[in-house]
């Protein structure tokens, strides 16, 4: 059990960083940029147990709280999680979450419906907190903040997938060489 939590733990802040990294590629098309930070969330949704990928997305956004320039531009304080796009930041955690607990199912299907609920709920909750913010109407606001990143997402989606079910065969395939299972 030991082992397990150390691992879970050393792939919990692995995940935090590579979304770090991730939100540092971006393409400003609006009033929220593009970004990978999501393909992040939906990989610790794949490669972690669903308490552990939220607290590898809860890292993330807590260093980014504190200051450290993690978020998309290099950016990081209150300011940022507080701001305009920090309602998306905070759906991360859904996203990682619903991944998480759909694959514990052992179905692709099952998976896919839960990073699309993820993603549903990260848009939701982004959306309506950027309208609170900005005071931007609902319209307009899938028009800046949904629309445009929809199909993107889902490619991101996709590919956290493809990468997450390799990793994870690769995983189980070492484990079970260590204990001579092979």
């Amino acid at each position: 059990m030991r082992h397990t939590n150390l691992n879970m733990a050393l792939r919990a802040a692995l995940l935090a960083a590579l979304t770090a990294v991730l939100s540092q590629v971006q393409l400003a098309i609006g009033p929220v940029p593009f970004n990978l930070a999501v393909m992040g969330a939906f990989l610790a949704g794949m490669l972690l147990r669903p308490a552990w990928a939220a607290c590898a997305l809860a890292v993330y956004m807590a260093l980014g709280l504190i200051g450290i320039p993690v978020f998309a531009g290099f950016a990081g304080g209150p300011a940022v999680l507080f701001g305009k796009t920090g309602g998306y930041v905070l759906g991360y955690l859904c996203i990682a979450w619903c991944t998480a607990m759909a694959r514990g199912f052992d179905h692709w299907w099952l998976t896919a419906a839960g990073m699309a609920l993820g993603l549903a709920l990260c848009y939701g909750l982004g959306t309506a907190w950027f309208m609170a913010v900005t005071g931007i109407s609902f319209t307009q606001s899938l028009m800046f903040c949904v629309w445009p990143f929809l199909i993107p997402d889902v490619i991101k989606g996709v590919c956290a997938f493809a990468v997450g079910t390799a990793v994870n065969k690769g995983l189980a395939h070492g484990a079970a060489y260590e204990t001579g299972k092979h």
